[in-house]
């Protein structure tokens, strides 16, 4: 009866812990309370069944019980392991930190119930426990504006960095490009000219699944009528790059009343179209280059678009150098991050790409936003990947608007914002000087 216990306090603590957090904690509080559970769950579990066989049991029982509890949860996070580069980074940043929370700390505390702690070294065990908390428990952070505003706040349950040296300046909303993912590093340690002349609101999109163009949109609508709200004003400038830019730009146009104009940086207009003539600009590229391995993968994909997250890996891997332009940046140095959204930054953004990017395949703002009832105003790298450079250069053409104008960053490839960083900030205070 003891040893049935002490199999079943683990398995009742999975199945609770995947109905509440299906992806593994993924905030402070809930890594510290996994390591804090877990440890207490492993003391019992050892001391019920009073054998150090239970440092494994215990986690075993755990982890069995958590996946067949959230087999409905889907995404890279949550489905079997992808043997790929990127999935073995999501299988250490998922599962591997999952682990660290909570497999481990039970392993400990069953060693310790089972009175096997004179023979294993729980004092090394418990520095190392000790740390993780310590890191699971550092508070994301934004420095301080003296006599401006500067806050890590939430709306609409999305986290949004707010900053700005005069909170009487206009406010400008920017959305990140890669779904589920942050730029609060790059706007804050690279842009800070912005912030002189804006309230600069970065938001950090959502992730998991059910993610569509229409929660896209809702969410930026939600995360504007907080910042109208805030502020007071009636409206506001939304901006956004790349991926970001197709909800951003949909918002646009279906509440043109709650923005004073948008700005597009590396603006996205149909992910198929792009996605083609990347297909075909990477193929030719690897046959140049000699990489068989990647010709041969992308040869037996065939065109996108592809059924599978990890289909779309190449892209992910080798488009900067396709084009000969500087990777993303991601700036995950910055106090704005905590460890445990350091170590998410891969499984978040996979499992948005996921659940969004079929639900944007469809998309071709040539098609769905012909024209705009606010000034448009669009910053480009002069060295842009040809697989979004071309279809924006054919939808801007013929886009109308009240006000357009287009700047060129002639030494930028996708990232204006952190190749050239004092000329973007000149560029977007000079476009928008009107306000």
């Amino acid at each position: 009866m003891k040893r049935f216990l002490a199999v079943l306090v683990p398995v009742v603590w999975g199945v609770a812990a995947a109905l509440w957090t299906p992806r593994g904690p993924l905030t402070g509080g809930q890594a510290l309370a996994s390591i804090a559970i877990s440890l207490v769950v492993g003391v019992l579990a050892g001391r019920a069944a009073g054998t150090r066989w239970m440092i494994l049991g215990a986690p075993l029982a755990y982890a069995i019980a958590f996946e067949l509890a959230r087999m409905s949860a889907t995404g890279p996070s949550v489905d079997a392991p992808h043997p790929s580069v990127l999935g073995l980074l999501v299988l250490i940043t998922g599962r591997g930190v999952h682990g660290l929370l909570a497999l481990f700390p039970m392993a400990a505390g069953a060693a310790w119930g089972s009175g096997a702690r004179r023979r294993i070294p729980l004092g090394l065990a418990a520095a190392v426990l000790l740390l993780v908390a310590v890191a699971a428990a550092v508070p994301a952070r934004t420095q301080r504006i003296p006599g401006g505003v500067a806050e890590l706040a939430q709306a609409g349950g999305l986290r949004v960095m707010i900053r700005g040296r005069d909170v009487a300046a206009p406010v400008l909303l920017f959305v990140p490009g890669p779904p589920g993912g942050s730029m609060t590093g790059t706007l804050r340690l690279r842009l800070p000219a912005l912030e002189e002349r804006f309230v600069v609101a970065t938001l950090d999109r959502r992730s998991g699944a059910g993610l569509t163009l229409d929660s896209e949109v809702a969410d930026i609508v939600a995360v504007t009528g907080h910042l109208r709200k805030r502020f007071g004003r009636d409206r506001i400038v939304l901006a956004a790059h790349s991926g970001g830019s197709i909800p951003a730009v949909t918002a646009a146009h279906r509440r043109p009343g709650l923005f004073h104009a948008y700005l597009g940086i590396g603006q996205a207009v149909d992910l198929r179209d792009s996605d083609r003539i990347l297909y075909g600009d990477m193929l030719a590229w690897a046959r140049s280059a000699g990489r068989d391995d990647l010709v041969d993968r992308l040869t037996v994909q065939g065109p996108p678009p592809w059924p599978d997250v990890y289909d779309y890996e190449p892209f992910q891997l080798h488009a900067p150098e396709v084009y000969g332009i500087a990777g993303p940046p991601f700036d995950l140095g910055a106090g704005e991050y905590t460890p445990l959204a350091r170590a998410h930054v891969m499984t978040t953004m996979l499992d948005a790409w996921d659940a969004l990017y079929p639900n944007l395949q469809d998309v071709d703002l040539r098609r769905d936003v012909p024209e705009l009832a606010i000034p448009a105003y669009f910053v480009q790298g002069g060295r842009e990947m040809r697989s979004l450079a071309e279809p924006f250069a054919t939808w801007y053409a013929a886009l109308r608007a009240p006000g357009k104008r287009l700047v060129v960053l002639p030494e930028s490839g996708h990232h204006p914002m952190s190749e050239e960083p004092d000329r973007f900030a000149a560029a977007v205070t000079e476009l928008l000087s009107g306000l």
